[in-house]
């Protein structure tokens, strides 16, 4: 390269992970809110499913169930946590997803607060180990399979608790994220 050349821009990945993702599977991001105005947002093979821009994310937990065999969003629906009582039916929402599906899961500001134990126990069913762990305001992402196994290597789930001492954002911790490939089924 000449001096005083710019180095190329790097080339975009889907959902913008870090990554190329390569043939035969498919590109997810979750991340979850952070703070007041930065909005969860999940993307699934460089489509945002739940996000500001399509205008289907709020307070709670939101949630995208995905066709695992055609990589085709089946539902997209956000639940609050904080009002009301939409415990049971989100539970209802995760027990309605068919088989061979995934769900991807993200809170934005408070996810726990209603969070009754049907809920816990249907998110837990699904291999959750953090649901349980869930305060109030703290940022939770989790992906997972119903009726099939995701291979062993992909990040599932994470959690950041609202910490004082800690927090970005005042009141609320940072937003997390997790990102990667998922293999797609064989044909």
């Amino acid at each position: 390269m000449r001096p005083g050349a710019a180095a190329p821009a790097p080339k975009r990945q889907k959902c913008d992970i870090w990554t190329s993702c390569p043939p035969n599977t498919y590109a997810y991001r979750l991340l979850s809110g952070g703070g007041r105005d930065k909005y969860a947002k999940i993307c699934f093979e460089d489509e945002l499913l739940i996000g500001e821009k399509t205008r289907n994310v709020a307070r709670g937990i939101n949630i995208a169930i995905v066709n695992y065999a055609t990589g085709k969003v089946i539902a997209t629906r956000y639940f609050d946590m904080y009002e009301g009582d939409n415990s049971g039916p989100m539970t209802n929402f995760i027990q309605s997803a068919p088989p061979k599906s995934l769900l991807l899961m993200v809170t934005h500001d408070d996810g726990s607060s209603r969070l009754k134990e049907d809920a816990k126990k249907a998110i837990e069913a699904l291999g959750s180990k953090e649901v349980r762990n869930m305060r109030f305001r703290s940022s939770w992402v989790f992906l997972t399979a119903k009726g099939f196994e995701l291979p062993a290597g992909i990040e599932r789930e994470k959690i950041n608790h609202s910490d004082n001492s800690r927090n970005r954002y005042s009141g609320w911790p940072a937003e997390i994220q997790i990102e990667g490939c998922i293999p797609k089924e064989p044909s």
